[in-house]
C-alpha cells in the first residue's frame, strides 16, 4: 500500500517514462483531458448560469432567483415540446410523477467526470506500486536509463551505464532457481504461477506478469466505462452513441429537441410556492445551457474512449505475444548484439545470445530493455545490453533458463 502511495505522489509530475506510449494515452492524457473537461463545467456551474426558467409575470425578481435555485436543485424532467405534461394527461399525482423522465445527474457531472479520470488512472497504480515489490526499484531504472539517453559527456555517460548495468544486475542475480525449475515448460510454469502468482518472481516473470495484469486492467476500464455510463447517463451510450448525434448536428434538427434524453436542452420543473396558507403548484420551463457543453463533451469522449479501447486491445496483444514467445525476446537481443558487435552471424553466436537471453535477462530482463527502448531509442538500449552482455561474459554462466 506505501509503494502505491508513492507512486500516486510522483506519477504526476510528468517526467516519468516508465510505462509505454499506450499507457499514458489512459493514465495521462486521457486523465488530463477528463480534468479540464471537468473544471469547465464546474466553472460553468458554479460561477456562470447554468439553468434558467421561464416564470409567471407576477413572479418578481427573488421569486424568479428562488424557481431557478430550486429547479437547479431539484431534479427536472424532459418531455418533448409536442407532447402533453404527464400532469395534464393524469390527475393522480402519483401516476404523474412516475410517467416523468427525471434527469437527475447534470448537477454532479464535474464528479462523474472526475470519477471517470480516477478509474483511467487506478491501472497506473497498479503497475507503479507493485513493480517496486521485485527488491530493486523498476522505476529508477527506467529513470536512470532515460537520464542517460540525454547525456553528452563521455565520462558521464560511462558512468551512468555503469550504473544502469550494476542496478539491472542485482535485479536480475536476485532471482535463483533450481534444474528442475529450468527444465521446465513454459506452459506449465504459467499455469502454476496462476495459482501463486507470488511465482512468478523466482521464476523472473514477475514484472511481466505486473504489468500485464496493469495492461488488462486498462482494457477492463475502457471497456467498463461504455457500461457505466450507460447506467449514469440513462441511454445506449456504449452503442452508436457518438455517430448517432454526429449525424444529428449535421443535420441542422431543432436546438430545443434532443435525440436522447440524457442531456436535453429544455427540460420541466414543478414546484410549490406556500403563499397566505394555501399551496400554489406551478410548472415551468427552464433551460440547461451547460447541457449543451456536456453534450458535446461526451461526444468527443464516445471517439476518444473508442479510439483509446482499439489502441489498447492491440497493445495488449503485441505485449502478449512479445513475452510468450521466446524466439521474439532471443530476436530483440540478438539484433542489439549484432548492432554494438558483440556477436556475429553463426551457430556459436546464435547459441551463445539464447544463453544470454534465457538464463541472465529471462522474461523481466528483456521485458525491462524493451521498456527502456520505448522511452529512449535504439542506440541507448543497445549500448545497456552491451554493458549487460559484456559482464554475463566474464561471469561463464554454466546453463541457461528459457522461462
Amino acid at each position: 500500500m506505501n509503494n502505491i502511495i508513492k507512486a500516486f505522489r510522483s506519477i504526476g509530475s510528468g517526467d516519468r517514462n516508465d510505462d509505454d506510449a499506450v499507457d499514458r494515452l489512459s493514465s495521462r492524457y486521457t486523465v488530463t483531458i477528463l480534468i479540464v473537461f471537468a473544471i469547465s463545467l464546474g466553472a460553468q456551474m458554479y460561477v456562470g448560469s447554468p439553468i434558467t426558467c421561464w416564470c409567471d409575470k407576477h413572479f418578481t425578481g427573488d421569486w424568479v432567483a428562488y424557481a431557478n435555485a430550486y429547479c437547479w436543485v431539484k431534479n427536472t424532467y424532459y418531455v418533448p415540446l409536442e407532447e402533453d405534461l404527464p400532469n395534464q394527461v393524469y390527475e393522480d399525482t402519483e401516476i404523474a410523477d412516475d410517467k416523468k423522465d427525471y434527469v437527475i445527474y447534470y448537477q454532479w457531472m464535474p464528479f462523474i467526470l472526475l470519477g471517470q479520470a480516477a478509474f483511467f488512472f487506478f491501472p497506473s497504480l497498479v503497475w507503479h506500486g507493485f513493480n517496486q515489490a521485485v527488491g530493486v526499484d523498476a522505476d529508477n531504472i527506467l529513470k536512470v536509463a532515460n537520464g542517460f539517453e540525454k547525456k553528452v559527456d563521455p565520462e558521464s555517460r560511462s558512468k551512468t551505464l555503469s550504473i544502469i548495468k550494476n542496478q539491472m544486475d542485482r535485479f536480475l542475480g536476485s532471482r535463483k532457481q533450481s534444474k528442475a525449475e529450468v527444465n521446465d515448460k513454459i506452459t506449465s510454469r504459467f499455469i502454476k504461477n496462476a495459482q501463486a502468482p507470488g511465482g512468478y518472481r523466482r521464476y523472473g516473470c514477475y514484472l511481466v506478469f505486473i504489468y500485464l495484469l496493469s495492461k488488462l486492467l486498462y482494457l477492463a476500464n475502457v471497456v467498463g466505462q461504455f457500461f457505466l455510463l450507460n447506467r449514469l447517463l440513462g441511454f445506449n451510450f456504449s452503442s452508436m452513441y457518438g455517430l448517432n448525434l454526429l449525424k444529428w448536428m449535421l443535420n441542422n434538427n431543432d436546438w430545443t429537441a434532443t435525440p436522447h434524453v440524457a442531456f436535453p436542452r429544455v427540460t420541466m420543473c414543478d414546484f410549490t410556492i406556500r403563499r397566505l396558507g394555501n399551496n400554489q403548484d406551478y410548472t415551468v420551463q427552464c433551460t440547461l445551457p451547460i447541457n449543451m457543453y456536456t453534450e458535446k463533451i461526451y461526444m468527443f469522449l464516445w471517439f476518444w474512449i473508442l479510439m483509446v479501447m482499439v489502441i489498447t486491445i492491440f497493445s495488449l496483444l503485441l505485449w502478449f505475444a512479445r513475452c510468450i514467445s521466446f524466439n521474439d525476446r532471443l530476436d530483440y537481443v540478438k539484433n542489439h548484439l549484432r548492432l554494438t558487435k558483440r556477436i556475429q552471424s553463426g551457430d556459436e553466436s546464435e547459441a551463445i545470445a539464447a544463453r544470454f537471453a534465457g538464463g541472465y535477462l529471462r522474461h523481466d530482463g528483456v521485458f525491462l530493455l524493451r521498456l527502456i527502448g520505448h522511452n529512449t531509442n535504439t542506440l541507448t538500449v543497445s549500448e545497456i545490453i552491451g554493458a549487460l552482455f559484456d559482464h554475463w561474459d566474464e561471469r561463464k554462466p554454466l546453463h541457461a533458463n528459457k522461462c
